[in-house]
């Protein structure tokens, strides 16, 4: 059975307790031990995190200290999958480049804040955490982010002519990362399309890469 382990706080207006527990749900659907924290000292420990499948941060606007990141980053680049959402994950520490290089992207602005209607478009129907799925509507934060060019880009939404990347996966070391902007609230999280985009790069991210 993989092990994963959910990470949740910061900011509460990204709803990150009731968000954890959608996750949570996703993965025991598919027989994925989840283990629910709500402190970042869950980090402390290498080892533990080495043995696990997937960590999933759930942290908006944080700060991280030196000890409880370097775990997170070793662990990752041995093996063990990362994946998140929104400002849960590409939000959290503003301060921590080396977070945002693991993770591939940072947020800058969500022009009209909460409420904005745009569409997602699949531009990789061949991966498999994509293939299938058509293009989602949603109604929500769109973000603008600043994004490593070494990510693979599943989907976009633009901004007038500028494509901007919503999903992606990136290596980092032996590990996999899965993000995407989806998911401001639980409400967001948890609709149908949105929900199966991000199990589907959780359980991604959960396998070893080859």
């Amino acid at each position: 059975m993989k092990k994963a382990l959910i990470v949740w706080g910061g900011w509460d207006g990204h709803e990150p307790k009731q968000v954890a527990d959608i996750f949570r749900e996703s993965l025991e659907d598919h027989d994925v031990e989840v283990e629910v924290s709500d402190t970042l000292d869950s980090f402390r420990d290498v080892e533990k995190l080495k043995k696990l499948d997937l960590i999933i941060p759930i942290w908006t606007m944080g700060s991280i200290e030196k000890e409880q990141l370097q775990p997170v980053l070793e662990a990752v680049s041995e093996g063990t999958g990362i994946a998140g959402v929104h400002g849960g994950m590409c939000d959290a520490f503003r301060q921590s480049v080396d977070w945002q290089y693991m993770t591939g992207g940072q947020w800058v602005a969500h022009p009209g804040g909460d409420g904005v209607e745009y569409v997602v478009k699949i531009v990789d129907n061949m991966h498999p955490i994509t293939n299938g799925l058509k293009e989602i509507q949603v109604k929500s934060e769109k973000y603008y982010m600043h994004v490593d060019p070494a990510v693979h880009i599943l989907a976009v939404t633009y901004f007038d002519d500028v494509a901007m990347p919503v999903a992606w996966t990136k290596a980092w070391g032996k590990g996999r990362v899965f993000y995407t902007s989806l998911g401001h609230v639980a409400k967001t999280a948890a609709q149908p399309d949105v929900r199966e985009l991000t199990t589907r790069g959780f359980l991604w991210a959960a396998e070893k890469a080859e």
